[in-house]
């Protein structure tokens, strides 16, 4: 700004036109230099925008995969414990005494968890219809079958009747 009214101090008052013009140019060219200076100061923090960004998404890619790697840790645990029982199972149906004594098994119940979804899963029943049986199985802690707590241990009956099924079926199909 004071190149360019320097400029016009001296058209005026020297009347030299060729040096107001070079006061002129100069006034020109700082304008130009600060505009791609301010070009590169946008483009500058544009980067760093998309710098911070990319490294949001990465941190919170990495939270996803942690929780995927636990819950796949988590489901590995639990079939390695179905994989136990059932091989408990087996060696227990080889020997009548033992079969006896396994025929329930115990759950915990986790944060969350309803007799429906319980009884729905493949190594339980696979069948969420079934959940009053593991109801009727643990009256003795459950007062209320919408509500359990978690680190409960329900017992599970392996052994039941058609009959039994087939109440339990009826009687979860009224509620």
């Amino acid at each position: 700004m004071e190149s360019f009214e320097h400029g016009e101090a001296v058209l005026h008052v020297q009347k030299d036109g060729l040096e107001a013009d070079a006061f002129y140019l100069l006034a020109i060219q700082k304008g130009t230099l600060l505009k791609s200076r301010l070009l590169e100061y946008r483009q500058r923090k544009a980067e760093e925008e998309r710098l911070r960004i990319a490294t949001e998404a990465a941190r919170l890619e990495e939270e996803r995969l942690m929780h995927q790697a636990v819950e796949a840790e988590e489901r590995f645990h639990e079939q390695e414990r179905v994989r136990a029982l059932h091989d408990a199972q087996t060696a227990a149906s080889k020997n009548g005494a033992q079969a006896r004594e396994l025929q329930s098994t115990a759950h915990t119940v986790r944060r969350g968890e309803t007799l429906p979804q319980i009884a729905a899963r493949f190594e339980i029943y696979n069948d969420a219809s079934l959940w009053p049986i593991i109801y009727r199985a643990n009256r003795d802690q459950i007062r209320d079958p919408k509500q359990l707590w978690p680190g409960q241990v329900l017992n599970i009956p392996r052994h039941f009747s058609r009959d039994e099924a087939k109440d339990a079926k009826r009687f979860s199909g009224k509620k």
